[in-house]
């Protein structure tokens, strides 16, 4: 049982007139999984914000629909590319005793004291990891301490992180999540995107100028050469 609920109804709406539900405070959604058929439904948008904010696309929610309740993750949710306000999400039915596969953001602890003491910046490589667990051991999140970072070059690896016996990390071990980069990188690439943003200027500058007018030659026009008699 989840501590998170929500309430869903069956969504007899689809295509471009799911707009009117978006504008009556509904989000349009599905819900499927192995043992139910993917179904329509939409869920009251405020609550969704509320849930998702609370949850994620980890942690399980009892989803209500039709007197039923089933423990559900959040996921496939897409966005509006101006207003960043989600259109749409899917909501996947889970076994809690079979494993499911997640994406579980990273957060940053600590300070690096590479950084601190100005000697490289810190480049974040990713952002969430995809792990395999069972529904009720999915992490909120996977910690990544920097405070061991004190040298240019030096790395966080996935293989580094610790996430415990339940939790498997199926992304490549080898990648690296943080590193330290030398100051001048950040340097090198600020003015090459200057420059550029210069020649980008310069040349738009110069497809706008109007263009020039060759003169007209100065002066009488020559006389054409006579035509030499012809003989009889």
């Amino acid at each position: 049982m989840a501590d998170i609920s929500l309430t869903a109804s069956f969504r007899k709406v689809f295509g471009r007139k799911v707009k009117r539900l978006r504008r009556e405070g509904i989000l349009p959604a599905n819900v499927y999984g192995k043992k139910i058929k993917s179904q329509s439904i939409s869920v009251p948008f405020k609550e969704f914000l509320k849930v998702f904010n609370q949850a994620g696309e980890t942690k399980l929610v009892d989803l209500h629909l039709d007197g039923k309740k089933m423990p559900v993750l959040i996921n496939n949710v897409t966005y509006h590319p101006l207003t960043d306000s989600p259109l749409h999400a899917d909501f996947h039915q889970v076994d809690l005793k079979e494993k499911v596969i997640a994406h579980v953001p990273l957060a940053i602890l600590g300070e690096a004291p590479a950084v601190k003491g100005k000697l490289g910046v810190l480049l974040t490589n990713l952002d969430e990891l995809e792990v395999e667990a069972l529904p009720s051991d999915l992490p909120e999140k996977i910690d990544v301490d920097v405070s061991t970072l004190k040298e240019v070059d030096q790395s966080i690896k996935i293989k580094d992180l610790k996430v415990g016996a339940k939790v498997i990390i199926l992304s490549d071990p080898e990648l690296e999540i943080i590193k330290i980069a030398p100051l001048v990188s950040k340097e090198a690439e600020k003015m090459v995107e200057e420059q550029a943003a210069q020649a980008a200027v310069a040349e738009a500058e110069k497809a706008a100028a109007p263009q020039q007018e060759q003169p007209a030659p100065s002066g009488p026009p020559k006389p054409e050469p006579a035509e030499a008699p012809s003989e009889t």
